[in-house]
């Protein structure tokens, strides 16, 4: 069933490859400049970062408002590493993204106990203390205030092709890795655990062990996309670990939808878009998020894909019924024909 299933979506499958090879080249041809390249690179960054953040709060209900904290911690570990010690990206980004994973799993070993408010109010100060851990470091070594700046040594350089390709391509593995945890048996108990934590109880499911995989699994991915950014932008600053960086993630993660990868994905691209389109009007970001946040709580619960979702369903089942009123009718011709 499931070759099948492959068999029938393999030309979308090609023409969607085809389409994300096509479109830098594309798009490079048409600006006559990088620059939207780099905004693509971002965008993909983004997807593995918010994609973290649905793991935790999209399938495990766990929510997090200050998840930029690992993001920054990634950055800030595979950005020091290269540094002090001169390593290529291929040693600093594991690095950072293994110690995002494990203060996350640390973290998350008390926070597993709390509940709504209070577990946002936790990941909030996680936030708020490693912003001034990074703002004045004990002797300095996370230079301050005025951040850091990378050097990377590798293949890359500043060429946003390469890199378009590079993060693509670790996009296309995290997202087929997402994709297999939410399917096995684990991703059944983050969401069991979302819909109802005392039935999963009941049912055997050791909550606590599942919601710290979930944090450290989201911490992982989340320091990952940190790891990856401080080498593309060539500098991070601590206050990307602040709250204005975590709510951006939340918003695209719910203009989107929760507990899916399209979701994922089209509230990445569009939030993103959006973000540039408004970019001279940047003191109003927070205002913008806030709206953003209050037009999908109000009117698109499910987010845009969510949405999308609803529309198709209803004009299939328009269609289906109507389907059904046309075959009535003809039985009832056929049937006086016959009388």
């Amino acid at each position: 069933m499931n070759i099948l299933n492959i068999q029938k979506k393999l030309p979308l499958i090609v023409g969607l490859a085809v389409l994300l090879c096509a479109l830098p080249f594309l798009v490079r041809f048409v600006a006559g400049n990088q620059y939207p390249l780099l905004i693509m690179c971002i965008i993909l960054i983004y997807i593995i970062a918010v994609s973290g953040l649905d793991i935790l709060f999209g399938y495990s209900g766990q929510i997090s408002l200050g998840h930029a904290a690992f993001f920054t911690l990634g950055a800030y570990t595979s950005g020091l590493l290269n540094i002090y010690f001169n390593l290529p990206l291929y040693l600093t980004i594991p690095a950072g993204t293994i110690l995002a994973t494990l203060i996350g799993a640390l973290l998350a070993y008390p926070a597993s106990k709390l509940k709504f408010h209070f577990l946002s109010l936790a990941t909030v100060a996680f936030g708020e203390i490693t912003y001034y851990f990074l703002y004045k470091s004990p002797g300095g070594f996370t230079r301050d205030f005025k951040g850091i700046n990378v050097i990377s040594i590798g293949f890359l350089g500043e060429d946003y092709l390469k890199w378009y390709f590079f993060l693509l391509a670790f996009v296309v593995i995290v997202l087929l890795g997402k994709t297999s945890l939410i399917k096995s048996r684990t991703g059944r108990a983050f969401i069991s655990i979302r819909e109802n934590t005392h039935a999963a109880d009941g049912m055997g499911i050791n909550v606590r062990k599942n919601k710290i995989i979930a944090f450290a699994v989201s911490a992982f991915l989340t320091g990952l996309a940190g790891a990856l950014y401080v080498h593309l932008i060539k500098y991070i600053s601590p206050e990307t670990s602040m709250q204005k960086q975590s709510v951006l993630f939340l918003t695209m993660l719910l203009f989107g939808g929760t507990a899916s990868i399209m979701g994922t994905i089209m509230g990445v691209v569009c939030i993103e878009v959006l973000m540039e389109a408004i970019r001279p009007l940047q003191e109003y970001q927070m205002l913008f998020y806030g709206v953003l946040l209050l037009i999908v709580i109000v009117a698109l619960p499910g987010g845009i894909y969510g949405g999308l979702k609803n529309v198709a369903q209803n004009i299939r089942k328009a269609a289906l019924k109507r389907l059904g009123r046309n075959t009535d009718n003809q039985k009832k011709v056929e049937k006086g024909g016959e009388a």
